[in-house]
């Protein structure tokens, strides 16, 4: 298995009707190298910095717009003498994903290939730290339709970010210019989302292959590429986080959380368990 960096699994607000979180944070010195599995927007409002993504390093300085993509593994630095102040923003693929607007909104994240980020100024940097600072805003609020207007604000932001990044397609990295490409392809994040809502199921990756149309054996090394995990381990990974939040936050016993995350087995759970965990289930409740 692919080792990454620390892998951040949780969020606050992320197991509600609204999966988003927004804050306003000041670095003094950086921050390490992680990975998660939700998306993530940042937008800088003072100081001056860089942040690596997937080994990729841009500068990040007033008015410097970010979104990272799952499982992608980033880290910020901070100048020295400096510090980052930032506002990060992060939600799951599901607000995305509302049936309307599937196509147009997934279209986001379609492609791994395009510029991760835009530099803003003038008009464009004044709009855009307007809206984030909205958004931030009505996240601190108890206003009616704050849900409403929290995602709303959301897509408008990632939408003016794809416009800008498309209109100046030649992204600068150190001496040389790098053109990224917009082309349409088959997305694995469908195919990742898919697998986020029904990793409680009997999955297997022929059931995959069939519902996107993919070989076995090209649908297993998508989801190797993009994760850095391969299924098994996935949709392990997925089972075990959920029965951990379930061992801990409820008085389920571990033969209905076995049952509850997608083991038809309590012997093989456990197994899995103390494979992921270094312990027993039991004994991960007794601790925490």
């Amino acid at each position: 298995m692919t080792y990454f960096p620390d892998y951040l699994k949780t969020y606050p607000n992320m197991d509600t009707a609204n999966p988003l979180h927004i804050s306003l944070n000041t670095l003094h010195a950086g921050f390490r190298a992680h990975r998660h599995d939700f998306l993530e927007f940042s937008y800088v409002v003072d100081g001056s910095g860089s942040e690596a993504i997937n080994g990729s390093l841009h500068p990040m300085k007033p008015g410097t717009f970010t979104f990272v993509l799952p499982y992608q593994v980033h880290q910020i630095y901070t100048d020295p003498g400096s510090k980052l102040v930032l506002y990060n923003c992060m939600f799951s693929m599901d607000l995305l994903m509302d049936a309307a607007k599937q196509e147009r909104l997934m279209g986001l994240i379609d492609s791994v290939a395009a510029p991760s980020f835009v530099q803003l100024e003038g008009e464009d940097r004044t709009r855009f730290g307007s809206i984030v600072q909205n958004m931030y805003e009505e996240y601190q609020s108890s206003e009616p339709w704050r849900q409403t207007m929290l995602q709303l604000r959301l897509k408008e932001l990632l939408i003016r970010f794809d416009r800008h990044r498309r209109s100046g397609s030649l992204i600068a990295v150190g001496n040389q210019p790098e053109k990224h490409s917009f082309g349409r392809h088959s997305s694995v994040w469908p195919i990742i989302h898919y697998i986020h809502q029904h990793y409680q199921d009997d999955l297997a990756l022929s059931d995959l292959a069939a519902r996107f149309n993919m070989s076995v054996s090209r649908i297993s090394e998508v989801i190797k590429e993009t994760t850095g995990q391969n299924f098994l381990h996935f949709l392990h990974d997925l089972r075990i986080r959920h029965a951990c939040s379930l061992l801990v936050s409820t008085e389920m016993s571990v033969s209905e959380i076995a049952l509850e995350v997608g083991y038809g087995s309590y012997n093989t759970f456990s197994r899995v368990f103390r494979e992921t965990k270094g312990i027993v289930p039991k004994e991960y409740r007794k601790r925490k």
